[in-house]
């Protein structure tokens, strides 16, 4: 199914109403707040679309935190499209005030996204340059070498991207065996993983276990920078590999790449809510906000970014 590419102008003016209501939380320490003002404001923009849309990948229950949940519809009517959202990708660093915090959405034809449960994937990213050359199977320091001898630099010019946990310990220790650069973070792998597909952005690979819905959203941009990805699904408990065979996941050790979990002509956009690597964070003025978004389009592999004055006295649903 052919999707109009205006489209993907259209999701910018979703991700930025999220960021600019969420953004006023940042510092606060209210995560749950943060987020549900994300979602409110995801939520109304949807419904206002030309779109029958369902929620397929909806934000992280997880966090017990507000959500647009799995099989929600949206929209007016219209294009029939399937939603990954994560109205507010990194909760925690939001309500602290930290680097990185995003609102994301993908979209794809009917049956574009891989139903990914709520639990944990094990995640390899890196922009165009790793297609074929590094692997999920193999180490972090081995995938480190091939992919800086396949961009021709010195693996010591390599920054790759960890969430600072002890089950990465392994991989943080063979990486700083050959030398690579480590960056560790505490939440929000989505941004950062994006970035690997950017130019200049910094951010070579991404790799370790995350969340398996923000694995979806990540294949989608993925597709849309002709980057590489690896995904696969890790359970915990019985009940978590009943819920996958429950969503139509047969094959529980599975190898995913990104063509598998974002199929068809993907749209994907991001806005800053805090600065990061990828897009900067909101601004605000007295009676406005400047945003920073990047929309892309698989068809084309067309990345735009998008710096955005918002005036509140004209633009009906933001909060004042």
């Amino acid at each position: 199914m052919k999707i109009d590419r205006s489209l993907a102008l259209e999701m910018a003016r979703i991700t930025e109403a999220a960021a600019v209501e969420s953004g006023r939380w940042v510092g606060r320490g209210n995560k749950i707040a943060a987020d549900d003002a994300a979602t409110t404001a995801m939520r109304n923009t949807l419904n206002r679309m030309d779109i029958d849309g369902t929620v397929v990948i909806g934000e992280g229950e997880m966090d017990e935190a507000p959500m647009l949940y799995i099989g929600e519809r949206l929209g007016k009517g219209g294009l029939k499209v399937d939603i990954a959202v994560d109205p507010l990708e990194g909760t925690n660093i939001c309500a602290n005030g930290s680097n990185g915090a995003i609102a994301t959405i993908a979209m794809a034809p009917t049956g574009g996204f891989l139903h990914a449960p709520d639990m944990y994937m094990d995640k390899i990213v890196t922009g165009p340059a790793g297609q074929g050359i590094v692997d999920i199977d193999r180490g972090a320091g081995e995938n480190a070498l091939k992919l800086a001898r396949a961009k021709g630099c010195d693996v010591q010019d390599l920054t790759v991207v960890l969430l600072n946990r002890p089950r990465h310990k392994k991989a943080i220790d063979d990486l700083r065996e050959v030398g690579a650069r480590i960056l560790l973070i505490e939440d929000g792998d989505v941004a950062p993983a994006v970035a690997t597909g950017i130019a200049d952005s910094g951010i070579d690979m991404v790799l370790g276990t995350g969340g398996a819905p923000e694995g979806v959203l990540t294949a989608a941009a993925v597709r849309c920078v002709g980057g590489f990805m690896q995904g696969r699904l890790i359970f915990t408990c019985d009940e978590e590999r009943d819920r996958a065979r429950s969503m139509g996941i047969d094959a529980l050790d599975r190898t995913y790449q990104a063509e598998e979990m974002a199929k068809g002509e993907v749209f994907f956009a991001a806005t800053g809510v805090t600065n990061g690597d990828l897009v900067r964070g909101v601004r605000y003025f007295a009676g406005g906000a400047r945003t920073h978004t990047v929309v892309m389009r698989s068809a084309s592999r067309t990345i735009r970014f998008i710096e955005t004055l918002h005036y509140f006295d004209y633009k009906p649903g933001y909060s004042k």
